[in-house]
């Protein structure tokens, strides 16, 4: 059973009634996760709705040459791989915790039975899925079309949260290495089009970095 305090703060919830959301806490599981630890690997067959709750996930995939290629870095209060359990099918790609986190696992067949029938509660998860849809574009353009300038300029401007990764974390995602960030990085302080605060990069002339992409 979950916390009812962890299910209210999850906004696809927002409208459920006390007793729905009584119902929801008893077909729920809250788990504690280390930096370091697989949420669930490729293949795997998805039993369970995923929330990420506390701490940073990222979704990769190997390639024939045991390279890890980043899908995804998933933030609180995230949906994690809805799409294989609507389809039915194993998870695409493997997911593990960059940071030491917490997930709450929610019963899938007592949620679709229960609660998919909640037209609220229903469209919040198909917005989710196109947000997801639109963001592999956004990953297909940012990894194939651009080269590592525009590549880290373009992340910069459309992701906040790009700021709070640590640079071999992000240079993972751009696919890239870290000297080849970091070196880009130094090259936009110098530029005045960033600037380095507080451990964070701050964004000084957004229309300067626009511009290498576009």
């Amino acid at each position: 059973m979950t916390d009812l305090k962890d299910l209210r703060a999850i906004s696809c919830f927002e409208n459920l009634s006390t007793e729905e959301f009584d119902t929801l806490s008893q077909i729920s599981t809250k788990k504690l996760y280390s930096k370091g630890e697989v949420l669930f690997y490729e293949k795997d067959k998805p039993k369970s709705l995923i929330i990420l709750i506390d701490g940073i996930v990222k979704v990769y995939k190997t390639d024939q040459k045991n390279n890890e290629i980043t899908m995804h870095n998933f933030f609180p209060k995230a949906i994690i791989a809805e799409m294989p359990l609507f389809e039915h099918t194993p998870y695409p790609a493997s997911a593990i915790f960059m940071s030491d986190g917490a997930v709450i696992e929610v019963n899938w067949n007592e949620f679709k039975k229960r609660f998919l029938s909640n037209p609220d509660t229903a469209l919040s998860f198909f917005k989710s899925l196109t947000q997801k849809i639109k963001y592999l574009e956004k990953v297909i353009d940012l990894n194939i079309v651009l080269d590592s300038t525009a590549r880290v300029a373009k992340y910069l401007c459309e992701k906040d949260e790009a700021l709070i990764l640590k640079n071999n974390q992000l240079a993972q995602f751009l696919h890239m290495t870290p000297e080849t960030l970091s070196r880009i990085l130094k090259k936009f302080v110098k530029l005045k089009f960033i600037k380095k605060e507080d451990g964070k990069y701050k964004i000084l002339n957004k229309k300067a970095l626009m511009v290498i992409f576009e």
